[in-house]
């Protein structure tokens, strides 16, 4: 991957899941989450499954591990029927290293029975906050991912996410029934971010500091609390 060095808690995080124990991984943003199960996959007999909401992460990710020379793939609904078939060989010939599938993959019996008939070394689910709160009324299929996993026996899972306070870990840890998992928690300051409110009593006023953010930086996010007013801010 290019590194010489680890960021803080991925080495104890990869030799947790090289040793197969059940994992809690909670990173920043940019904090190499995905190497975390990505570099121990490549050194484990069998199939890492990667379970990720998010299809251009999974494009991404597949690219870059394909270009590094690992056979990796992903599975989803931008494919044709065909498409998926054939993923669906490759994988019961053993020829993919990591796959890549939304949570709602669990659901096709064809997928499942084809899992159960390869080695699966790891099962690594990204952004697992889904499971919890909001998360699950996002993506309720996150929810069956504990279920699935019993069907595929005794595979050692880890959960990766950003965002997880004391509670949302535990029912990360509840709802994809984790043995004894270790949980491995970095602070959640980003030194490189600043955060700042200017207050704007008039509509003019808004736009007018936006035209001055916009001329300094040339690039960001505005965040509106309806469509209309997204519309709204961008033809101005």
């Amino acid at each position: 991957w290019g590194f010489d060095s680890f960021l803080p808690l991925q080495e104890q995080a990869m030799h947790c899941v090289l040793a197969g124990r059940d994992s809690v991984v909670v990173l920043p943003t940019g904090g190499g989450k995905s190497l975390c199960f990505q570099a121990p996959a490549t050194c484990l007999e069998g199939l890492a499954l990667v379970v990720s909401p998010l299809i251009a992460l999974m494009k991404d990710q597949v690219d870059a591990l394909l270009a590094r020379g690992i056979n990796a793939a992903t599975i989803n609904s931008s494919l044709s029927p065909a498409e998926q078939q054939e993923r669906i060989a490759a994988l019961e010939r053993g020829e993919l290293k990591l796959l890549y599938v939304a949570p709602e993959r669990f659901g096709h019996r064809r997928f499942v029975e084809a899992l159960r008939r390869v080695q699966v070394s790891l099962v690594a689910v990204d952004e697992a906050h889904c499971v919890s709160q909001w998360g699950h009324d996002f993506r309720p299929d996150y929810l069956k991912i504990g279920r699935a996993l019993v069907q595929l026996g005794d595979v050692p899972v880890a959960a990766f996410t950003a965002t997880a306070t004391p509670d949302v870990r535990d029912d990360i840890v509840r709802h994809l029934a984790l043995r004894d998992p270790a949980k491995f928690v970095t602070g959640f300051a980003r030194e490189n971010l600043s955060f700042r409110v200017v207050h704007a009593s008039k509509k003019k006023d808004k736009f007018a500091h936006l035209k001055r953010l916009v001329q300094g930086q040339k690039t960001g996010i505005i965040y509106c609390a309806t469509r209309k007013r997204v519309e709204e801010v961008h033809e101005e």
